[in-house]
């Protein structure tokens, strides 16, 4: 069973934690913009949709604290066009 993410701020990612295994999402902020940089699934936690849930996550987290995105991982354009719903956040 999956987690709540987090925004592990020391490390600058966004984690989901899964039956053991971390999911994260690194990030760069500046200002008000999160530069999603890189998803990163463990072999073993493939095929599940943790990653799917830990970008929900991160883009609901943007939007609540009223920041923009710049979606430079590939993962997270490729949700994107699957999620019209989250473009406005999209700097």
């Amino acid at each position: 069973m999956a987690t709540a993410v987090r925004d592990n701020a020391a490390r600058s990612r966004f984690e989901l934690e899964a039956d053991g295994v971390t999911v994260f999402m690194n990030y760069r902020r500046a200002g008000n913009v999160l530069s999603l940089d890189h998803t990163e699934t463990p072999v073993e936690a493939r095929g599940r949709g943790l990653a799917s849930q830990l970008t929900q996550g991160v883009l609901a987290a943007a939007r609540s604290r009223r920041l923009k995105i710049v979606p430079r991982c590939p993962f997270v354009r490729a949700y994107l066009v699957k999620h019209p719903e989250y473009r406005d956040l999209v700097a």
